[in-house]
């Protein structure tokens, strides 16, 4: 079974998470080139994980076309994990704050992984610095 940590991170606080597994990382995806929507007023105290943070990503920014990217290439070390039996893999996200652009990214990928590998991948999703999304 292939475990898969996915973790939403600020640059400025937390920094890149540490991969505890053994592997010494794996990828990280800086999604500092992306509009924030933290600097709309409504947005502010939002999360990624809120509709209206969501709506603005998928609408007003290139976040569907990064995220399109980064499918393909997770896809191509899922693929190799899995033919070669490995059991760990790490996917960050890091924005600013760890509050929007990181977390909405962290939420998608880790959808898109479980719909294309379902029962083949496990997978926890960690919010460093938005302790209240949290699950695995």
């Amino acid at each position: 079974m292939l475990h898969i940590d996915i973790h939403s991170f600020s640059y400025k606080k937390g920094g890149i998470p540490k991969d505890e597994s053994g592997n010494g990382g794996g990828f990280t995806f800086d999604c500092r080139g992306i509009l924030n929507p933290g600097r709309v007023e409504e947005y502010k105290i939002q999360t990624g994980n809120d509709i209206g943070v969501q709506e603005y990503l998928e609408t007003k920014t290139e976040m569907p076309q990064f995220l399109e990217l980064i499918k393909s290439m997770v896809s191509i070390n899922i693929d190799n994990y899995l033919g070669r039996g490995f059991e760990n893999l790490q996917i960050n996200f890091g924005c600013t704050g760890g509050q929007h652009r990181s977390v909405y990214s962290a939420i998608k990928i880790a959808q898109f992984i479980e719909e294309k590998y379902g029962e083949k991948v496990e997978i926890s999703l960690h919010h460093d610095e938005q302790h209240q999304l949290n699950h695995k």
